[in-house]
C-alpha cells in the first residue's frame, strides 16, 4: 500500500505520524509548501517530503487530501490528469463534499471523504467515513486504515457535517471540558500535573465503562450518585448554571457554521 497526504497542517501531519506509528503503508509521500518545517520526518524510512504534489499522487495507491478547503478545487484540478481508476481519493476536508469533488474529477473513481480527528496521531481518532458510489468498493479499505489509527464508522454523507462537529471539533470540546475541571481542581487545592492526571484518566475510565457496558451515561450517573450525596450537589449545580444547554448550543453553533461553509 502506497500512500500520499496532500497537504502536512494540523491534521495532515497527524494523519501521517498515525500511518508512521501504524506501519501500514510501503511508502508515505507527504506534501506541503515549506517541507523544512517536518525536518522530524525527513530522516524515516519509506517517508517522502515534497513540495510537489503531483509527485506525490503519480507515486501513490490512494490520496489522502489534509488540505484548507479555499486550496482544494485548485489542488484536484492540477493533478486531476494524473488520477487513475485503481486509485482511492480521501478527502479529510471540513466543508468540502463529495458532490464537489465529482463536479471537479467525474464520478468514475473512487472518492471517500473521511472525518478524522488530531487523536489519530496517537492512535484513538474517532473517524467517520461515507463514499460515493464507485468509493464504496473502498470502503473497506479505508476502515482498514483508519481503524489502525483509532476506530471508524461508515455514515451517511448528509450526516457527515454533523460527525466533523462530534468528532473532529469535538475533541477542542473534550478538551476545554478538561481544562475546566483542572482549574476547579486548583481551587481545590490539587498541583496541577496532578490535577491533570486525575482528570484525564477519570475521562478514559468513563469512556471505558459506556464502551465496554453499552449502558446509558445516566445508568453510570446512578451508581455514583447517592442521596443527598456530594455527586448530585455537583451535577445539580452544574445543570443551575447551564452546562447541559450550554454544549447543546455549542454543538448547534458549530453544525450552523460548517453548514454556512458547505453551500459557500
Amino acid at each position: 500500500m502506497k500512500i500520499a497526504i496532500i497537504g502536512a497542517g494540523n491534521l495532515g501531519l497527524a494523519i501521517a505520524k498515525g500511518i508512521i506509528n501504524s506501519k501500514i503503508t510501503e511508502t508515505l509521500y507527504i506534501t506541503k509548501r515549506n517541507i523544512k518545517t517536518l525536518q522530524e520526518l525527513d530522516t524515516l524510512d519509506n517517508v517522502f517530503l515534497t513540495s510537489d504534489n503531483r509527485e506525490a499522487v503519480k507515486n501513490s495507491d490512494i490520496v489522502i487530501f489534509a488540505i484548507q478547503p479555499a486550496h482544494m478545487q485548485e489542488i484536484i484540478l492540477d493533478c486531476k490528469d494524473l488520477f487513475k481508476e485503481e486509485q482511492t481519493l480521501i478527502s479529510v476536508v471540513a466543508g468540502f463534499n463529495i458532490h464537489k469533488i465529482e463536479d471537479i474529477i467525474g464520478d468514475n473513481l473512487s472518492i471517500i471523504q473521511a472525518m478524522p480527528n488530531t487523536a489519530i496521531s496517537v492512535n484513538q481518532s474517532m473517524t467517520c467515513i461515507c463514499s460515493n458510489k464507485k468509493g464504496k468498493e473502498k470502503i473497506n479499505l479505508a476502515q482498514n486504515i483508519f481503524n489502525q489509527l483509532g476506530y471508524s464508522i461508515e455514515v451517511p454523507e448528509e450526516q457527515m457535517q454533523a460527525a466533523t462537529v462530534i468528532c473532529s471539533s469535538g475533541i477542542a470540546f473534550w478538551m476545554r471540558l478538561i481544562h475546566a475541571q483542572t482549574q476547579g481542581a486548583i481551587e481545590l487545592g490539587l498541583e496541577p500535573k496532578e490535577a491533570v492526571d486525575m482528570i484525564t484518566h477519570t475521562c478514559i475510565g468513563a469512556a471505558r465503562l459506556l464502551i465496554s457496558g453499552n449502558n446509558h451515561p445516566e445508568q453510570e450517573i446512578d451508581k455514583v450518585t447517592t442521596p443527598g450525596g456530594c455527586t448530585i450537589a455537583g451535577l445539580n449545580e452544574m445543570e443551575h448554571q447551564g452546562l447541559s444547554s450550554s454544549i447543546i448550543k455549542g454543538l448547534l453553533a458549530s453544525y450552523n457554521k460548517i453548514s454556512k461553509i458547505a453551500k459557500n
